[in-house]
């Protein structure tokens, strides 16, 4: 089952909703007359509405009955009240696909109709520019096909991969927080270029651009970081020291050691009511 006759409703149109509606009309997967959008502010539907051609309205349950995904991009505060709004709205026929922060699928599910297609999503902050990584979680009643149609969508803004709900903490450590672990590294290696005399604008650029390059030669050969460090290192060489000098400063450890604190903050917050 493709998208092209499908109809994709997507709720809130925040950050992320819009980086998914631009990703979803760039990609070409359905057409912008079949892509609906609703949210409270005027301004942004207007705005995307010039731009993209996309339908919009201010009432939630006009996009729900004229689609067949649905996708939830609010507030994980909001999601109830808005759940509440467009419950017997969600046909057992439509697929719900929520991405809001934090929220367990049995959470949404205790607001919804036996029966309801239920998928939960994590992207993370580099949708905004095309290169998210998202984990898809799957409910009970989802289908195959369903699952397929929500990778199709969410590889739109980068990377989907589909993973059991209980490995979402170890997503979050690893990828939702991540770019945060990501940004220091840049801003350090430039300000290591800024010190040997390098302008900052070509020292930000050089910096972001290597840790571009080096995260598609993970991703594009498939091989291990350390084989490829090891290409880099020559014997005696400028690398070789480098390296040595971030060991010294434990940074392997400093890295595990956020991803493994952020996803234990994680567990810490889904254990809240």
């Amino acid at each position: 089952m493709g998208l092209k006759d499908k109809k994709i409703g997507i709720i809130g149109t925040g950050k992320m909703g819009s980086s998914l509606i631009h990703g979803i009309i760039n990609s070409k997967i359905v057409d912008s007359s079949n892509v609906y959008a609703s949210d409270i502010y005027d301004l942004s539907l207007e705005k995307l509405h010039e731009e993209l051609g996309i339908k919009v309205s201010t009432d939630n349950k006009q996009t729900v009955m004229n689609s067949d995904i649905i996708i939830l991009a609010v507030k994980p505060q909001i999601i109830r009240t808005v759940l509440a709004g467009i419950k017997d709205d969600v046909t057992e026929n439509k697929l719900l696909i929520s991405i809001a922060a934090g929220v367990p699928i049995s959470e949404i599910d205790d607001e919804l109709n036996s029966g309801t297609k239920l998928i939960r999503v994590m992207p993370n902050i580099a949708a905004t520019v095309g290169e998210a990584s998202s984990a898809i979680c799957p409910g009970e009643n989802t289908t195959n096909e369903d699952v397929d149609v929500t990778l199709e969508i969410f590889k739109t803004v980068g990377t989907a991969r589909v993973i059991p709900e209980y490995l979402m903490d170890a997503f979050t450590g690893v990828s939702g927080s991540g770019p945060a672990f990501i940004f220091p590294v840049i801003e350090a290696m430039a300000d290591g270029a800024v010190y040997e005399g390098l302008d900052r604008k070509n020292a930000l650029t050089f910096a972001a651009q290597t840790v571009l390059g080096a995260a598609k030669m993970v991703l594009e050969t498939e091989n291990h970081p350390a084989e490829l460090k090891d290409m880099v290192t020559s014997p005696g060489g400028t690398t070789i020291r480098g390296v040595h000098e971030l060991e010294e400063h434990g940074i392997r450890s400093a890295f595990m050691d956020a991803v493994i604190e952020s996803s234990r903050r994680s567990k810490e917050l889904g254990k809240k009511d």
